[in-house]
């Protein structure tokens, strides 16, 4: 029987005692760890993480809490290549896709420790200037941002198990507030052994980083009023979690990360041999095939002029050619698996049921993988869909209402020389993550953006200038925002500094003149 992995609260670490759920190898199908959160007094975790990791931090200052996670960064880097092996079991991720987690995770870990490096000793932070209440100056207010004084439930999902841990806690530990993780159980593996790590290294005082494997239930109920959740996933589970009485009654405060069907946009003006288009293809295979698909942030359509349909189609199909799918120690292979067999079953079903309004440009088949059963690993081949015609762009609602998480993506065409259509077909998507901008005229792009910011958290603009230097689509930075409003949830992560705010509390201070300036020397550096 496979190790299970025990839970860390109250500052030790306990095992479940009920019915554990198995992870697998999604390629092999063998089993690898277990977990089972089943048994744990999960108020007296949540009381201890409050209390004592709460306490704890918040004596620290920024600069402090900031060299923790700079030693944390440091422990990390130590176990990269152990999390590389875990990653690859129990996640199915070729080399270069487990870098985009793993990686990522310490890169913007390591942000954040500079930030909170260059927020000096100070304990709370100024929050503008300060505005006059009265015809004499003698009397103002000034807004300030303190730590809560509360801890974060950090619900993250199971395609980012390294780097969806860290965005969250980076800024969370940052202000001084306590973090309690609870990983989807499909991967948590990789979440559990960074977690072990940094606490076997001793690095956070007691209470400020906890861990809770398995079941979901029961952890809502434990929220009180000055308590923050950060969630992604499903828009299904977004519901529940919003419509939970912590959150109708207690006002917890709760950001949302969800469904997202995120757009490539190819500008009216550009040609069939235009580099812009070139830049455009490149990227949405990319997008299509890194991690198998399973990106929030990955292209899902792709919206071209309806004269460079059959060009674009052929261009990506092309690229899409050269992948090769299968078990990711194969050297060979460019694309592994999908999480588990519930997840290719989930993007079979819903391949499916995007054929019946659209037509199929490209799909790969089973019997092209390397190294691995196709009765047992959870592989799937990229699949490129098509409207056809920019009539049928506006008929095909599921393209737009619909996100199948893996290695699929629909190519749009729009009206030629009728850019309003085009926009207008980005946003039956109801609010996304990010949406990129292909192009060769600057002019003609910046007058673009505006238009897409109201329904967009992100837009990144790709011109031939910058095709060498730009991060991608679908890689989220940690300088910049990640969120987007509508169906993609209507939250904000990161965005540098910015981050901080959700786990800070907003508060007005009224008084003379004289007083708020003693007390904004205390919240500058110093």
């Amino acid at each position: 029987m496979s190790e299970l992995l025990a839970n860390f609260v109250c500052n030790q670490w306990q095992s479940g005692n009920g019915q554990a759920s198995a992870l697998f190898d999604p390629v092999l199908g063998t089993e690898l760890v277990r977990v089972d959160a089943t048994g744990l007094d999960l108020a007296a975790s949540f009381a201890y993480a409050r209390n004592q990791g709460g306490e704890a931090l918040r004596v620290l200052n920024y600069k402090e809490r900031a060299a923790l996670l700079g030693v944390a960064v440091k422990v990390l880097q130590a176990n990269r290549d152990k999390y590389y092996e875990i990653s690859a079991a129990n996640s199915g991720t070729v080399k270069n896709d487990t870098a985009v987690d793993v990686d990522g995770a310490i890169y913007t870990l390591s942000t954040y420790a500079k930030l909170g490096d260059g927020l000096g000793e100070r304990q709370f932070l100024v929050d503008g200037e300060m505005s006059r209440l009265a015809k004499d100056p003698l009397f103002q207010s000034q807004h300030i941002l303190t730590p809560n004084r509360g801890l974060a439930l950090l619900i993250n999902a199971f395609n980012f198990p390294a780097w969806g841990l860290w965005e969250k806690a980076a800024p969370a530990l940052l202000s001084g507030v306590p973090i309690i993780v609870k990983p989807a159980t499909a991967t948590a593996w990789l979440t559990h052994q960074m977690i072990k790590d940094i606490v076997d290294a001793g690095i956070f005082p007691a209470g400020a980083v906890s861990i809770i494997c398995g079941s979901s239930a029961g952890l809502m109920d434990q929220l009180e009023p000055f308590d923050v959740v950060s969630f992604t996933g499903s828009a299904e589970t977004a519901q529940k979690i919003r419509a939970h009485p912590s959150v109708t009654k207690k006002s917890v405060r709760v950001n949302i990360e969800a469904d997202s069907v995120n757009s490539a946009l190819l500008l009216p003006s550009e040609s069939a041999s235009s580099e812009a288009l070139e830049l455009l293809c490149k990227e949405v295979v990319r997008e299509m095939t890194v991690k198998s698909g399973q990106k929030c942030t990955a292209i899902r359509r792709i919206f071209i002029p309806q004269s460079l349909y059959a060009v674009a189609a052929q261009a990506i199909s092309a690229r899409l050619k050269k992948i090769t799918i299968g078990n990711p120690r194969n050297e060979t292979v460019s694309m592994g698996a999908l999480v588990n067999r519930e997840q290719f079953n989930t993007v079979k079903s819903g391949v499916m049921y995007l054929k019946e309004q659209t037509e199929v440009l490209y799909e790969t088949g089973t019997d092209e993988l390397i190294d691995a059963d196709p009765g047992i690993a959870c592989c799937v081949g990229p699949t490129l869909l098509g409207t056809r015609s920019a009539n049928q762009s506006d008929a095909s609602t599921r393209v737009h209402e619909m996100e199948v998480f893996g290695p699929v993506a629909t190519l749009i065409p729009y009206r030629n020389n009728d850019l309003n259509h085009a926009l207008k077909l980005i946003r039956l998507g109801q609010g996304s993550l990010v949406v990129s901008i292909f192009g060769t005229d600057h002019n003609e792009l910046a007058q673009v953006v505006p238009e897409l910011t109201d329904s967009h958290g992100r837009v990144h603009v790709v011109s031939p200038d910058i095709a060498a230097l730009n991060t991608g689509h679908g890689n989220v930075m940690p300088q910049s925002l990640h969120g987007g409003p509508g169906r993609a949830g209507g939250g904000e992560e990161l965005g540098g500094l910015r981050a901080l705010n959700f786990y800070h509390r907003r508060a007005a201070v009224q008084a003379s003149t004289s007083v708020l300036s003693q007390l904004t020397k205390l919240g500058q550096l110093s």
